[in-house]
């Protein structure tokens, strides 16, 4: 059995450690410690490892956070991954900073990653983890807020929280998506 588990976030140095590219550092903790360096390759940064017997593929996209669904459709293709074992990993503010949210499938809560996605594969029937950013933003502060730096508290708990999603994402691949709900959807 194979996993495509994809990160969004935006390629550049200038979203480096912000909080629309959390997909893309959850991505690189899980290929840190499975010893599985990204290379670029068409439409994606990619990686890929086997554990437990499963071949387990990562990207990050190139395409921008707004045009994820290109890489993501294109990679499940050449892969021949089911949608049911892709998994999207993104940023969401509706949900307080470190909590995980994850879904069989769903709207896409405003998310411009998530929607290009559901319109480029043509439907939401897919899972996804949602990593809460939180929402400590003016009114009409949200790209600001989304595309800023974590703030210091944030960053003292950031790596141990995205040590947590990287559990889940396993916990997804190993146990399956149910159990992955139950024991992270707190």
């Amino acid at each position: 059995m194979s996993f495509l588990i994809a990160g969004l976030g935006n390629i550049g140095e200038e979203y480096e450690n912000t909080r629309h590219n959390i997909g893309f550092n959850i991505l690189d903790t899980l290929a840190n410690t499975q010893g599985a360096p990204f290379k670029l390759e068409r439409l994606a940064f990619f990686a890929e490892y086997r554990s437990r017997g499963k071949n387990i593929y990562l990207i990050k996209p190139t395409t921008y956070m707004n045009l994820s669904g290109k890489a993501i459709r294109y990679w499940m293709t050449e892969l021949k991954i089911q949608p049911q074992n892709m998994l999207a990993v993104l940023d969401d503010i509706a949900i307080p900073f470190g909590a995980i949210r994850i879904r069989v499938k769903g709207s896409d809560g405003g998310h411009n990653g998530l929607k290009d996605i559901d319109s480029t594969l043509g439907n939401n029937n897919y899972p996804r983890l949602r990593f809460g950013v939180g929402n400590e933003f003016a009114k009409g502060r949200q790209v600001d807020y989304v595309l800023g730096k974590w703030n210091a508290e944030e960053g003292k708990l950031l790596n141990e929280r995205i040590k947590v999603a990287c559990d889940a994402i396993n916990s997804f691949m190993f146990e399956g998506i149910e159990r992955a709900m139950n024991k992270y959807n707190k």
